[in-house]
């Protein structure tokens, strides 16, 4: 029974996450493509500060790369995830994953560009959190490669299940900053004005610290826990379920849409 519960657990925050993903890349998809159609690149910068600097035509292609290799990532990611297109359609899985290590790589190195020349909102606590990210997405992506070459798939899976977590760090941000924002009906723990505080300060490392531990909780509890342990495992990942769902669609409603509806 704790077995069930436990993969039942997994694959619910596993839907939800891939869904609020989804949209997430629908935004970015629809906002940053529509304004560069109309000609309209400067208004990035209500969404991204210094996303598009006049004047800075390779600073400003780099900044649409990153923009588009994390639209890959995020739709890419789904499908990776997808044990039927494992199963079903390998040869896609192969060349969709060179596809999507290929775009982790670019979103890595483009948002370290970014964080270090362009500026960033928020201070060094959160510059160097971000850089962080970056590092672990690089180091996923290349250990992921590296397994699959060797053809020790079960090490590549897991290290397939850290990238997905690390590269979704920006996503998690979002939604976690939303949820915050929701339980405390306003900013608390951080000035809204310099984006600064010990909040944003936890929260820019625990957008990959916290995903990583629970990957490696559930895989221990999968492979080696006892019923209790499992059970508390599936109990602990419904929890986080239902937080980011509430966090999801407060960034939908408060973010996302409200961008969208202005264009």
């Amino acid at each position: 029974m704790s077995t069930r519960a436990l993969r039942w657990a997994a694959v619910s925050w596993t839907a939800t996450a891939v869904a609020s993903q989804l949209f997430f890349a629908f935004y970015v998809a629809l906002y940053y493509g529509t304004t560069a159609a109309r000609g309209n690149i400067a208004d990035w910068n209500k969404a991204m500060p210094h996303g598009y600097v006049a004047g800075d035509f390779m600073g400003n292609l780099v900044v649409a790369a990153h923009l588009l290799s994390a639209v890959v990532i995020i739709l890419g990611g789904a499908l990776q995830l997808s044990p039927q297109v494992r199963r079903r359609a390998p040869r896609f899985h192969r060349w969709g994953g060179r596809v999507y290590i290929a775009a982790a790589f670019a979103v890595s190195l483009g948002g370290l560009f970014m964080v270090w020349t362009r500026g960033a909102v928020g201070g060094m606590p959160q510059h160097l959190s971000i850089s962080v990210n970056a590092g672990l997405i690089l180091l996923c992506a290349a250990q992921a490669l590296r397994y699959a070459r060797l053809r020790r798939f079960d090490l590549h899976r897991r290290w397939a299940l850290r990238l997905f977590l690390v590269a979704g760090g920006v996503w998690f941000f979002r939604i976690g900053l939303m949820l915050w924002l929701a339980i405390h009906q306003g900013p608390a723990g951080f000035d809204p004005k310099t984006f600064q505080g010990p909040f944003l300060t936890f929260l820019g490392i625990a957008q990959y610290v916290l995903p990583l531990l629970t990957l490696e909780l559930y895989l221990y509890a999968r492979d080696r826990g006892g019923p209790p342990f499992r059970a508390a495992m599936a109990a602990g990942l419904a929890m986080l379920t239902l937080a980011t769902a509430c966090g999801s669609a407060v960034a939908v409603m408060g973010m996302w849409m409200p961008r969208l509806s202005r264009l």
